[in-house]
């Protein structure tokens, strides 16, 4: 199973230290906004499946979304614990009791086939340098799932790729990585998935963008 540069780091405070990033100050709060109305776009061009895994979780940011189906069944996994126990810590009772979690890698979950309807993995795979390694996750992803998949990442063909690229040419940056397009659908393509939709974040302008992927 790969390891990964970043997997490991976010144990006890840092763990704190990312909820309360993501729950602070205005402008991170209009950014997980929109980010999790994308996200609640690409689950209604899902279907809107009854049960759900959330992998990576993190500490939960994007729980509320996925609870607003009062009937859906949430799982939710991280490789880091403390992440987890962050989430079920901080976030409001009601939301916690709806949510199942368990420690497991995005390379290697113990869970069965088919195990949920819809995979849902938000801010992964723009850390995955390795085209091999993306691809290996999307087949667990499609293992793990009956009907969709989920994945965010940063794509090109907007205006902030653009600017992405000429930062790169001057100060490379290798712990985030826009993947173009072309490379990533081909990707999914090896994976054994079918792209449905794509969902982004600000159109023409920013690089995050959710792929809805089926099945096959």
């Amino acid at each position: 199973m790969p390891e990964l540069a970043f997997s490991r780091k976010y144990q006890d405070e840092h763990a704190l230290m990312y909820f309360h990033k993501h729950e602070s100050g205005l402008a991170r709060r209009f950014s997980t906004m929109l980010e999790r109305n994308m996200a609640r776009r690409a689950l209604a061009c899902a279907g809107q499946p009854r049960t759900v895994l959330d992998l990576p979780c993190g500490t939960g940011r994007f729980w509320p979304v996925l609870a607003e189906q009062p009937d859906r069944v949430i799982h939710a996994a991280d490789l880091n614990q403390p992440m987890i126990d962050v989430g079920l810590r901080m976030r409001a009772p009601e939301l916690v009791a709806r949510v199942q979690t368990f420690e497991a890698s995005a390379f290697a979950v113990p869970r069965p086939d088919d195990f949920v309807e819809c995979v849902f993995s938000m801010r992964l795979l723009h850390h995955i340098e390795e085209p091999a390694h993306r691809v290996r996750m999307l087949r667990e992803f499609a293992r793990l799932a009956s009907q969709t998949v989920l994945v965010s990442l940063w794509v090109d063909g907007n205006y902030k790729a653009w600017r992405w690229r000429v930062r790169e040419r001057r100060l490379p940056h290798r712990k985030r990585l826009m993947i173009p397009r072309r490379v990533f659908e081909q990707e999914i393509a090896a994976a054994g998935l079918r792209i449905m939709d794509r969902v982004d974040f600000l159109p023409l302008c920013s690089m995050w963008s959710t792929y809805v992927l089926a099945v096959k």
